[in-house]
């Protein structure tokens, strides 16, 4: 059964793009019902969830918060080694986990987890290892479509829907 799942950021949460105003200031797209499957997944179901990018923005500080990130990590360039330390830290092992990830520096993370996906605008690199390639793209419900395919294959889709009845 799947206890934690661990979200990379750009091109998964998001679509992959950076926007930058004429200030400087940064601007990411979050998908609404991404995040109503994450907030479903750790506030009603009470599960564990983590982001670990590669970035570091407030903006991910301020979303991770709103949906009850568990563990957030920025700025990360081994997301394996950090992962191995919250798998540690929670007292679970990597099949409990599932993780997200669309490119390159998530490919040693998809690789150990017990269940991987990847996004369907992600890299062949990384599709050719994961469990699952996604119908939706980054940023376009690829992690909804994740956290339905885990609660469907661990028996708990009654649970999911039943906490917003």
């Amino acid at each position: 059964m799947i206890e934690l799942i661990v979200l990379d950021v750009d091109g998964t949460l998001t679509d992959g793009g950076i926007t930058y105003t004429n200030s400087g200031d940064e601007i990411k797209t979050f998908n609404v019902a991404d995040g109503l499957a994450i907030a479903t997944w750790t506030k009603r179901m009470g599960k564990k969830a983590a982001i670990i990018t590669g970035r570091t923005s407030k903006i991910v500080e301020q979303r991770g918060k709103d949906l009850a990130i568990t563990h957030l990590h920025q700025g990360i360039k081994d997301k394996y080694a950090v992962l191995e330390e919250i798998i540690k830290k929670e007292g679970l092992s990597w099949n409990q986990v599932a993780a997200i990830g669309d490119d390159l520096n998530d490919y040693k993370m998809l690789k150990k987890v017990g269940l991987s996906f990847v996004p369907a605008s992600g890299s062949k690199y990384v599709k050719d290892i994961a469990n699952i390639v996604c119908e939706a793209s980054g940023g376009h419900g690829a992690v909804r479509e994740m956290i339905e395919y885990i609660v469907k294959e661990d028996g708990l889709e009654e649970e999911f829907i039943r906490v917003w009845l």
